[in-house]
């Protein structure tokens, strides 16, 4: 073999073995769970993956060439997605951004980083990743410092308000025999209820401080439920709905304290009548109580057809003090999932504005012999 034979041999392996390493790598790139669009110098597509071609919903070969007008002028792309796309623009462009937070049509989050610069010479790299499960992580770890706060702050000033509302009850009820010579009763029965009020307030920062450790008890989820149903199906008529239980026809058995998880459902169940009332006395309003047996937990759903709720609302559900309510506390569902949590449980929520929410309360399942 010649010598120059020999060089271009050397130079075709060494250039199949470099587009071995090119498409290698391609391939990587096209099936990462992330998002990865690449546009050169001068603003054309270049090289999309199969993830982020399936998130902007459009075929790749039809985006492949395109400027990035010619992408916001596809007939495809989703309005919602085109005002997306803009603002990652302006910001990129005009500050200078690298990072950006986005929430989809349902909810999940996402996190784009834009990579350009010398290194890129010329191009920009867009990568997208789903980090919803990340933000839950810190959400949940944000909602226990609140509840770890709200504990300091109830334990050391509720008992402090409540001694001096117990004196102006007592006081009050003294002088109601002369508020009534008076024609004045209505103000001491205002009075008094007020204190009452307030006392309730404190009674629920106290719960929701820290709730007292379960007494547990081994009782069939049916006969729990049973109960609630019967607790909840006057007021229930009186909201203009009913509520149904639907229930497995195998027991399925838990140990828990009942006391702590009737009053979890009774809380759900009269969020849900609130939420069913605001779609107006026309609206026909139906609460669901069902259950299921899932691998080692019982799970307790209640559903309604009330008004739904907005991805903020549902992020912030959890937190102590956030309410949608003028008269609401914003401690119910927290002290809801101190409970559960107790129980060694969890519960989750899904809403959609206009059809209903659909809470799931998970506890653990006892097996009888």
């Amino acid at each position: 073999m010649s010598e120059i034979q020999e060089t271009l041999l050397q130079s075709l392996e060494a250039f199949q073995s470099t587009q071995l390493v090119k498409n290698k790598y391609e391939n990587i790139l096209e099936h990462l769970d992330s998002g990865v669009i690449l546009f050169d110098s001068e603003g054309v597509l270049t090289f999309i993956n199969v993830q982020m071609a399936r998130l902007l919903e459009i075929s790749r070969k039809s985006l492949t060439g395109l400027t990035l007008l010619q992408i916001l002028r596809h007939p495809q792309l989703s309005r919602y997605k085109k005002k997306k796309i803009l603002r990652i623009y302006r910001e990129t462009i005009f500050h200078r951004k690298r990072y950006h937070e986005l929430s989809d049509e349902t909810g999940r989050q996402w996190l784009l980083t834009v990579t350009y610069g010398d290194q890129m010479d010329g191009d920009f790299l867009f990568s997208v990743k789903d980090v919803s499960d990340f933000k839950q992580i810190e959400q949940t770890a944000y909602r226990n410092d609140k509840l770890a706060m709200l504990g300091k702050i109830s334990a050391s000033i509720a008992h402090e308000i409540r001694n001096p509302l117990t004196a102006i009850r007592g006081f009050i009820q003294l002088l109601r025999p002369h508020l009534t010579k008076l024609g004045k009763d209505e103000y001491a029965r205002i009075i008094l209820t007020e204190i009452d009020r307030a006392n309730d307030i404190i009674y629920e920062f106290l719960n929701s401080s820290k709730p007292s450790a379960p007494q547990t008890t081994v009782i069939p989820v049916s006969s729990l439920l049973k109960e609630v149903v019967l607790l909840t199906e006057s007021e229930a008529l009186m909201n203009g709905c009913e509520v149904v239980l639907l229930d497995e026809s195998k027991p399925l058995h838990i140990s828990v304290d009942v006391k702590q998880i009737k009053q979890v459902i009774l809380n759900i169940i009269k969020n849900a009548m609130d939420a069913i009332a605001d779609q107006g006395h026309e609206h026909t309003g139906k609460i669901e109580i069902r259950t299921r047996k899932d691998q080692k937990n019982v799970n307790i759903c209640i559903s309604d057809n009330g008004k739904g709720m907005d991805h903020i609302t549902l992020s912030h559900l959890f937190d102590p003090f956030f309410t949608t309510k003028e008269s609401g506390t914003g401690l119910g569902l927290s002290v809801s999932y101190r409970i559960i949590k107790n129980h060694r449980g969890y519960i989750s929520v899904d809403s959609k504005v206009g059809k209903g929410t659909e809470f799931v309360i998970s506890l653990p399942i006892v097996e009888m012999s």
